[in-house]
């Protein structure tokens, strides 16, 4: 049976729930925030690892970075690939899983943001997208990660939520803890105008100590938390688990900081 994020349908009908429209602008002061994280020059070159529909890459790519999208979604690509066009941007779309992508030594920054992270049932296959991003970042090359953080799930974690879309779609989610706090599935019910579709997706949660532990085994060092996007500590008010960790240059060892 194919995987849930192999669902095609999946991401076309929850598009609007994932990308509302202040999620879409708030790309602008997100990039930025990562930028200076990252350390990033003018023309330097990035890996926006699960790109999208592009709303980083795209706004990458007009602050004068080298960028290449990643992502295995066809229509999110095209329509990344057509913003791109009507905006004059250069950004390389690649379609591809993010078990498989490398590119040795290519990219001077990286990213992987929005909870693009734990979607497969095996863990190894994490830790092999940790080690592609580890490899395919130069020295002293730097990641960041974005997801929802365990402890901040904990904190705010219903069993039954719902709210309506942009486009009117009323989403009715449920969730259930698997495998002790490893893994919540969701059942998604999306209803517009008298139709309903329904999904169920898999998504394995860190922590913040799980997080490094998994980069740190992958060979990332120097790592730093923070809780928001305006870089607030990772605490008990954290609304998001923000990490960011360095490829160690030639002459440094790994470790964890």
């Amino acid at each position: 049976m194919p995987e849930w994020w192999e669902n095609e349908d999946f991401w076309k009908t929850t598009a609007p729930a994932l990308f509302s429209a202040p999620r879409l602008e708030s790309a602008a002061t997100e990039v930025e925030t990562a930028v200076k994280l990252l350390e990033l020059e003018p023309e330097a070159s990035i890996l926006d690892l699960c790109c999208g529909p592009g709303r980083h890459s795209l706004e990458f790519s007009r602050r004068g970075l080298r960028v290449t999208g990643v992502d295995r979604n066809a229509d999110y690509l095209r329509r990344a690939r057509r913003r791109a066009k009507a905006e004059g941007l250069h950004v390389e779309f690649v379609r591809e899983d993010m078990r498989r992508f490398s590119r040795p030594g290519a990219y001077d920054g990286a990213v992987n943001l929005w909870t693009s992270f734990g979607y497969f049932e095996d863990p190894e296959d994490d830790r092999r997208v940790a080690r592609n991003l580890f490899d395919s970042l130069r020295p002293g090359g730097r990641l960041l990660m974005e997801l929802r953080g365990k402890e901040a799930l904990a904190r705010i974690f219903r069993e039954r939520d719902w709210h309506r879309c942009d486009d009117g779609t009323l989403l009715l989610e449920e969730c259930r803890l698997l495998d002790d706090w490893s893994v919540v599935e969701g059942r998604w019910i999306l209803v517009k105008d008298g139709q309903q579709k329904e999904f169920t997706h898999r998504i394995r949660f860190y922590s913040a100590v799980e997080l490094k532990a998994l980069l740190c085994e992958a060979g990332f060092a120097s790592f730093h938390c923070f809780g928001t996007w305006d870089l607030k500590p990772y605490d008990h008010e954290a609304q998001r688990l923000l990490v960011l960790a360095g490829k160690p240059g030639s002459s440094e060892s790994t470790g964890s900081g």
